[in-house]
């Protein structure tokens, strides 16, 4: 039976009693991060709407390339399996990088398998230096869906970055941070329901 056919099962008997588990994680390694900034901000919103959140930061977990074999004693891929294990839903959040995702998140994705990644919920970003489009996203979810996960429609596209947070890494632009409450909310709500958690009271 596969993940999927066990969230369809438990949706039909009870509801579990705990709070929606999100994680996130960001597919660039630059110290100074656009997509690390918008996975935070999501994330704080994320929690507003009563969900736990876990970042995991790439950039300080040393992941090694997928091989398939001999990656499963890493510290980091063990720590990014069991995260992915254990959550309802997650966030990704890259950089567009010629057309695409970065290599840097398709690798973490890479390191799981449908063990951690089927059933599950996502939202996706994509962080842009110039005009914003969906290339990246559009992968992503293509992605996701090979892994029978689940891709919320609302998804957000951050086009000319550099200019669109403030010093303390909030966005700027009123329109931009309707969507980002949009997205929030929504990968909320429909994780508790596809997962059978209770839907969390921030969202009534």
């Amino acid at each position: 039976m596969t993940a999927t056919q066990q969230v369809l099962d438990r949706s039909m008997d009870t509801v579990t009693e705990r709070p929606v588990k999100i994680v996130g994680i960001g597919g660039s390694l630059r110290p100074e991060s656009y997509t690390y900034r918008a996975l935070e901000y999501a994330a704080e919103l994320v929690r507003g709407y009563g969900a736990d959140v876990e970042i995991l930061d790439l950039r300080q977990m040393d992941l090694p390339f997928c091989k398939s074999g001999g990656e499963d004693e890493h510290p980091g891929v063990i720590k990014l399996r069991q995260a992915f294990f254990e959550t309802d839903g997650a966030i990704l959040a890259t950089p567009e990088y010629h057309g695409g995702p970065s290599g840097v998140l398709k690798n973490a994705l890479d390191l799981m398998s449908f063990e951690q990644l089927d059933g599950k919920v996502f939202g996706t970003i994509s962080v842009l230096g110039g005009v914003s489009n969906s290339n990246a996203l559009n992968q992503l979810r293509h992605h996701i869906r090979w892994v029978h996960g689940w891709s919320i429609p609302e998804q957000i596209a951050i086009g000319q970055a550099w200019q669109a947070f403030n010093g303390n890494g909030e966005i700027v632009d009123e329109k931009l941070q309707q969507r980002f409450d949009k997205f929030a909310r929504s990968l909320v709500s429909a994780t508790a329901k596809w997962r059978g958690v209770p839907l969390p009271a921030q969202l009534f």
